[in-house]
């Protein structure tokens, strides 16, 4: 009697994650769809599936997507019963616009992303101090962003509240707010808009106190988790609880799965690409610098044109190559009949740094004037070429005189002209002074006024300028 072997057949499985229902599909080796279906998101539901999976085959791996948010507790669950789970990321676009979009499919594509390895990654564990201190790190942000709008809500309050209650709370800082307002003793006639306004305040103040103990606890609680966590972490200058907690949170307990820096900075998406080979910055021309030699072409078309040089076998009589973008001659003649045949070479490209746009402005010598400024004063600068090549302004100088005015200028008070008008240049330079040191003066002026309780709107006034304007203009450090 013959016996037959019977062979267990190696399955892999993907999970299509929800907030209610998974959906689960199994593929074997070859990718060829076994079978799929919907399980509840409830413990028992996490069980029926594993079991619906092992039923199937020898289950080698499951592909989850949402590992992180929905696929959470099953993730734990496939963990505790020993199954390798693999993260899948959702389906590319692509992908979702050429074979639809149905939790089946998605099922289906996870598998095939667990099963030809395009999806490796390994999923956070979620079960040790780091998922305690990311649970407490959430409540604690919810915290910080309520008590900044409470901040927020009780300055425009302020704003819009009566005369007498602003010019006494407008110029106090947020802590003294907090305490004032917290104090503040309303009447019950919540019909006058004064008494509603000091009431609101009051339930404002009393909610950012609650709310700053709230974060004082939070923090008490994250420095000891992350302190026996990551104590290296924190011995590092700079880094405190709220840094070394988010790094933490950010790897995971199983921060073994990190090999590398790189590998860290592709969990948190700023992975660089291969950096290109180092190339020469070219200045005035796009073509390439490691482009081959040119020669000259046969063209109606462009005086730049030329390409590339025949190749060594090509004999030294043979016509030369048409230019890659010539026109007709007929339309060339039509557009341009005195343009010669015969093509130029191109001007080699410029390599180097890109310099700068240089402060003056050259000239056109068909519109310039007919003398440098300096033209009829040869005692100030000996040496004038009369006429001028460069302009700054109104003022015009030749190549020497602005030599000559760039030299005086760095460190050498330039002379003064002997009975002829001011430079325009040597003007724009002192007035500028004047106008830097008066603006150092006026500062000072509202930086006194401020130190006597002056208010903004006293200050804006004596301005002529709104209060919103004098202080941001003066409140800079």
């Amino acid at each position: 009697m013959t016996s037959m072997t019977m062979t267990t057949l190696n399955v892999t499985g993907g999970v299509d994650t929800h907030g209610n229902t998974h959906h689960a599909g199994v593929m074997d080796p070859l990718g060829r769809q076994l079978g799929d279906r919907e399980f509840p998101t409830t413990p028992a539901g996490y069980q029926a599936l594993l079991s619906w999976l092992r039923s199937r085959g020898e289950l080698q791996r499951v592909g989850v997507e949402g590992t992180g948010t929905y696929g959470a507790a099953l993730t734990r669950q496939l963990r505790l019963a020993g199954v390798p789970v693999v993260e899948v990321d959702r389906p590319d676009r692509k992908a979702r616009r050429a074979k639809g979009k149905s939790d089946p499919l998605d099922a289906y594509s996870a598998a095939r992303a667990a099963l030809a390895g395009t999806a490796s990654g390994v999923p956070k564990t979620r079960d040790g101090r780091v998922e305690a201190i990311r649970a407490l790190r959430v409540a604690r942000s919810s915290a910080v962003k309520a008590r900044s709008q409470t901040t927020n809500q009780l300055k425009s309050l302020l704003v819009t509240g009566p005369a007498g209650l602003r010019e006494q709370l407008r110029a106090l800082s947020v802590t003294a707010l907090v305490i004032t307002c917290a104090r503040l003793r309303p009447t019950a006639d919540l019909a006058d808009p004064e008494q509603a306004t000091k009431t609101a305040l009051r339930r404002l103040a009393r909610r950012y106190q609650y709310l700053s103990e709230e974060i004082a606890d939070a923090n008490g609680q994250l420095r000891t988790l992350v302190a026996a966590a990551a104590p290296q972490l924190l011995a590092l200058p700079g880094v405190g609880p709220e840094v070394a907690g988010q790094i933490l949170t950010t790897a995971g307990d199983n921060s073994d799965q990190l090999r590398s820096e790189a590998a860290f900075a592709h969990l948190c998406g700023v992975a660089r690409s291969q950096p290109a080979a180092a190339e020469p910055t070219v200045t005035g021309s796009t073509a390439e610098v490691t482009a081959p030699p040119t020669t000259p072409c046969t063209s109606l078309y462009s005086a730049g044109c030329a390409t590339t040089p025949t190749h060594a076998d090509t004999p030294t009589d043979a016509p030369p190559k048409a230019c890659p973008n010539q026109r007709s001659s007929a339309a060339s003649s039509v557009t341009s009949p005195e343009r010669s045949t015969t093509c130029s070479p191109p001007t080699p490209p410029t390599i180097g740094l890109r310099r700068p746009r240089p402060r003056q402005r050259r000239l056109d010598m068909t519109t310039a004037p007919a003398h440098c400024y300096y033209a009829l004063r040869p005692q100030d600068r000996p040496g004038c070429q009369l006429t001028p090549t460069v302009a700054y302004g109104p003022t015009m100088l030749c190549s020497s005189c602005d030599q000559q005015r760039s030299t005086l200028g760095k460190g050498h008070a330039a002379r003064p002209l002997p009975d002829t008008a001011a430079d325009p240049l040597d003007l724009l330079t002192h007035a500028r002074a004047h106008l830097t040191a008066a603006s150092e003066q006026l500062a000072a002026a509202v930086t006194r006024a401020r130190q006597h309780h002056a208010t903004w709107s006293s200050i804006a006034a004596v301005l002529g300028t709104t209060r919103q304007a004098a202080q941001q203009r003066f409140s800079r450090p």
